[in-house]
């Protein structure tokens, strides 16, 4: 097996790792619950989850989809979780190889299918992937600015200046978040109630430090523009009371980064 193959094998086996652990971090983070403790355990009958219960994807093939314990059905949001983190790791490292753009790529995936799962189930878009992802994008800029040489030792890639990718990630972020916010304060002022909510703008700071400002703004509108058609649709099929429930905006954004980085 050739060494790009075997990056690629360990990045999938990496992301289906990580794609487990987001799962935690999907269920509790919004709940406001630590994600080191308690251990695993069944959300219905509440029992232990053993280790060789808990291997990502394997074990729900294993049971069958369900708890070994009680028997109930195991949401099928875990193996997807597991399966779609692996699936991009892998493509990551299949596509750039051994660089800074895989790197790049594999956190901003794990950022983003946690706020993405996070805002479908619960609507909430927690602070530890929306700042902390704004952050990361931040730090991650750089790498791309130190000498052919030592990157290529250390990561791989391509070379910038250091100063200028990272004040091409917090201009993008603070612009971007910045407009949304203007946008939903607009918004709420002209219809009286919230349209978009405050995670939706940190979202997008941590869009704008990882894409930088023009692909960013457009996976914004991309993400708008869809969110907007099948918004229209459910409402079409459900009636006007549909119009009163919440979109989970997060989701169309996030499925939206993904693809501007992945088409870049």
């Amino acid at each position: 097996m050739s060494d790009a193959a075997l990056l690629a094998l360990f990045c999938g086996v990496l992301g289906a790792i990580i794609g487990s652990f987001l799962n935690v971090c999907i269920s509790r983070l919004p709940m406001d619950e630590s994600i080191w403790l308690p251990r695993s355990h069944c959300p219905r009958c509440g029992a232990w989850i053993a280790a060789y219960d808990n291997i990502p994807i394997l074990s729900y093939l294993l049971l069958g989809g369900r708890c070994r314990v009680c028997r109930l059905p195991i949401s099928w949001r875990y193996p997807a979780v597991e399966a779609l983190t692996a699936g991009l790791f892998w493509a990551g490292a299949a596509r750039w190889g051994a660089s800074w753009q895989t790197a790049k790529w594999c956190l901003l995936a794990a950022v983003m299918i946690e706020l993405i799962f996070s805002d479908i189930e619960t609507r909430i878009l927690p602070d530890e992937f929306t700042l902390w992802g704004a952050a990361a994008g931040i730090m991650l800029a750089p790498l791309a600015a130190l000498p052919p040489g030592l990157i290529t030792l250390l990561v791989g890639g391509p070379s910038e200046t250091p100063l200028g990718s990272t004040l091409n990630a917090v201009i993008s972020a603070i612009l971007l978040s910045g407009g949304f916010w203007l946008v939903g304060a607009f918004y709420a002022k002209l219809r009286g109630r919230e349209g978009l909510g405050f995670g939706d703008v940190k979202m997008v700071a941590a869009m704008g430090a990882f894409l930088g400002l023009e692909m960013a703004m457009t996976a914004i509108l991309g993400a708008s523009i869809a969110g907007g058609v099948l918004g229209g649709l459910w409402i079409f099929m459900k009636g006007r009371k549909a119009s009163e429930e919440e979109l989970p905006f997060g989701s169309f954004l996030g499925v939206a980064a993904l693809l501007a980085a992945w088409f870049s």
